[in-house]
């Protein structure tokens, strides 16, 4: 949903929780294997330099003044496995970036209010409605305070068909949030799926953003 005049059928149809969505790039080329070197191969560096590239995306949404920016949030076990949270990592960086330029000092990074209850397996390779299915109920507001009556802009590296993100509202929704804005790094399409990891053999120094 990069384009701001497209809407997706899924959003067409009022299928999905949140009431936009935008995302900086395609799921293909040197953007896919960046995520993917941040996400299976540590390098956590990454995740600052490419949630800047977010703050590009954030230009086409309603910038609200006094937004709350919430990371897509890993169950605990996964953390643990990983060492990092990447969404989490994104949404810093695009919070450092938009401050840097002098934009929306307001602008708060809540990273632990939603919570992920139960663990989930991965979503790569699922259909569209056992997507929804696996992260039906899965996510909750842990401090509901930090959200309510406000605008939340939920952060993710990857969208595909939008379920988690649209679970993510849900629970920020049945919490109080006035609106929620889904933003991820890229939008993976049927021409550019989201594929597991693949061996990477460029030099992460060379990789750049299409």
């Amino acid at each position: 949903m990069d384009s701001v005049d497209s809407l997706c059928g899924s959003c067409r149809q009022g299928e999905l929780e949140f009431d936009m969505a935008r995302s900086y790039g395609l799921y293909a080329g040197n953007l896919r294997k960046a995520i993917l070197h941040l996400k299976f191969y540590g390098r956590e560096y990454l995740g600052h330099r490419l949630g800047a590239l977010l703050a590009r995306a954030w230009e086409a949404l309603p910038e609200p003044d006094s937004a709350i920016v919430a990371p897509v949030p890993l169950h605990p076990s996964r953390r643990r496995e990983r060492g990092f949270n990447q969404a989490e990592l994104l949404a810093r960086g695009l919070v450092r970036s938009l401050r840097k330029e002098g934009r929306l000092h307001g602008l708060r990074l809540v990273a632990g209010s939603l919570r992920r209850i139960r663990a989930t397996v991965p979503q790569v390779g699922l259909s569209v409605s056992a997507r929804r299915e696996n992260v039906s109920g899965v996510f909750s507001v842990g401090r509901p305070e930090d959200v309510r009556n406000r605008t939340v802009v939920v952060v993710d590296d990857v969208m595909t068909t939008g379920a988690t993100l649209s679970a993510c509202a849900a629970a920020l929704k049945r919490a109080g949030a006035a609106r929620v804005l889904a933003l991820s790094l890229a939008r993976a399409t049927p021409q550019f799926p989201d594929m597991g990891a693949l061996e990477l053999t460029s030099p992460i120094d060379e990789l750049r953003h299409n």
